[in-house]
């Protein structure tokens, strides 16, 4: 079976090829007829579908995060590639590579490891400094912040997206802390990096990017702060004001209580995290719609739930250089 991608189907493509189920969700037609939408995908983006038969039936055989040989035809909707699905199989997980099927950071995890690095050894304060350092050149650490996404769906949801992230934020902390000379660098270089650390554990990407026990049971901020008490106590010196004031970054870093955050970001260099954090953030989740949707061809995208409005799709790099 030659192996089909998403960026290469256009309209009215015979598919049978494998792909990895992301989303998938039963509902009512308007013609009374149960349906079952799924968004399924591979490296290169994600594909809507629909299954108008054996609903029931079919739903039961497999779930989120399995990998499906699908037989179908791809059509226009809305002017929106759509895969209709005739027929689906679930394959045995042991028999396929799960990063052939999940995208990658648009940059070699190694270059934006060293990059980070060399920005963390700049850092003034000698116990936050060795924080990190111990943290990030652990070698059981090390490889694992190489690979993670940083989330499940919403941002930076691919191989190496939360070092994308957390880079990205860095990058961002070390011109706020020239900007203002006020705020203490170290301690946003810290919250950029510290802030999702957690998600090495909360996070598998192994079979796809699901929630492991340990982060549906306790959270990548819970985590964070045993990651920073374990890596604190061996260091001579690293007092526990010094532990609250980390620990106060991570827990205040959804910037809300509703967010999350257990707590809300009591001085400035939290609240800037948190703000930051927000906006990285939105601004990934952003992109990434608009660089789906703009395969469409449609000037306008479709409406984001997310961001409660529609955006229009034009690249105005190109558009002010005409």
């Amino acid at each position: 079976m030659e192996k089909q991608t998403v960026q290469s189907l256009k309209d009215k493509d015979a598919v049978d090829t494998l792909f990895l189920v992301k989303d998938k969700a039963v509902a009512t037609g308007k013609n009374g007829r149960p349906f079952m939408g799924l968004q399924v995908g591979d490296a290169t983006g994600s594909l809507d579908a629909r299954v108008w038969d054996r609903v029931d039936e079919l739903s039961k055989e497999f779930e989120v995060g399995d990998i499906l040989r699908i037989k179908g035809q791809v059509q226009l909707f809305q002017n929106r590639k759509q895969l209709i699905v005739h027929r689906l199989e679930r394959i045995d997980s042991s028999t396929v590579n799960f990063e052939d099927f999940i995208p990658k950071a648009s940059r070699s995890s190694e270059d934006m490891f060293l990059e980070l690095l060399q920005m963390v050894r700049t850092m003034k304060n000698d116990h936050l400094r060795q924080l990190i350092l111990d943290t990030l050149e652990d070698p059981e650490i090390r490889p694992m912040v190489l690979k993670a996404p940083a989330a499940k769906s919403i941002h930076h949801a691919w191989l190496g997206g939360l070092l994308e992230h957390i880079l990205s934020i860095c990058k961002i902390m070390d011109f706020m802390g020239s900007h203002y000379p006020f705020l203490n660098r170290d301690l946003l270089l810290f919250g950029g990096i510290f802030h999702d650390i957690g998600k090495l554990w909360e996070l598998s990407y192994d079979n796809g990017v699901s929630y492991t026990d340990r982060g549906r049971l306790v959270g990548h901020m819970q985590i964070a702060c045993e990651l920073i008490d374990k890596k604190a106590s061996r260091i001579l010196g690293f007092t526990p004001e010094l532990r609250d004031i980390c620990k106060h970054i991570i827990l205040s870093h959804h910037g809300k209580l509703e967010y999350g955050s257990p707590k809300r970001p009591k001085f400035m260099e939290a609240m800037v995290i948190a703000m930051v954090d927000d906006f990285d953030s939105k601004v990934s989740t952003l992109k990434t719609l608009m660089d789906n949707e703009r395969g469409s061809g449609e000037k306008w995208s479709r409406y984001s739930d997310l961001f409660d409005r529609y955006f229009l799709l034009e690249d105005m790099n190109e558009k002010l250089n005409d």
